[in-house]
């Protein structure tokens, strides 16, 4: 194995280009090689031509799977309970699972045993999303709107009562939704009530 050369290279991830680049091999000679080294636990495929070593894979903190969660899916933010927990505004913690919002489609990857998890919303509700620490989040407000949409039509599940509501600007959440459907805006009015926002 020729896996000492695969890591003196010097960045996270690396694509099929890097792994002929750095083995002298040609391109095609590099996806049988990623594919033997994925086989032998030696490289982690993250998306198609892209890898990690499984090494590097066991350091990654919070952040660094964010990041990577913005790199499998392009373009997403991360979201939910992900961003809710992240920010302490939720007490609920997700083991192994990453939320992002996306424009392109609705979809699972696993990487090891991390499972990224994508939620498609419409153009006109993908936004107000920041940069932080190179990945892209959701502001705190986005984050909860997001997971009231999207639990409101049946296609996400909130604990609710995990969340603190006095962390969160009413307002902002109101005026989010309007962008949505009304399903989500009575939603949230139910919610207000209930928790007395």
């Amino acid at each position: 194995m020729r896996t000492n050369e695969l890591n003196k290279i010097n960045k996270p991830l690396f694509s099929i280009e890097d792994i002929s680049k750095n083995l002298s091999i040609t391109k095609e000679s590099a996806k049988v090689t990623a594919n033997r080294y994925v086989k032998q636990n030696f490289l982690i495929r993250v998306k198609r031509n892209y890898y990690i070593t499984a090494s590097n894979f066991e350091k990654l903190n919070e952040p660094d799977l964010f990041r990577l969660a913005n790199f499998i899916q392009v373009p997403s933010y991360i979201s939910l309970t992900s961003a809710l927990s992240f920010y302490g505004v939720s007490t609920q913690q997700l083991q192994n699972v990453i939320e992002s919002i996306s424009l392109n489609r609705t979809k699972i990857s696993n990487v090891k045993k991390i499972e990224f998890q994508y939620f498609k919303v419409k153009k006109s509700f993908y936004s107000n999303f920041i940069r932080n620490d190179n990945f892209f989040v959701a502001t705190i407000e986005k984050s909860l709107a997001d997971a009231i949409y999207l639990t409101s039509i049946g296609r996400y599940n909130c604990d609710f009562d995990a969340v603190n509501f006095s962390k969160i600007n009413k307002s902002e959440i109101t005026d989010l939704l309007t962008s949505t459907n009304e399903i989500a805006i009575n939603f949230w009015s139910k919610l207000c009530k209930r928790y007395k926002i």
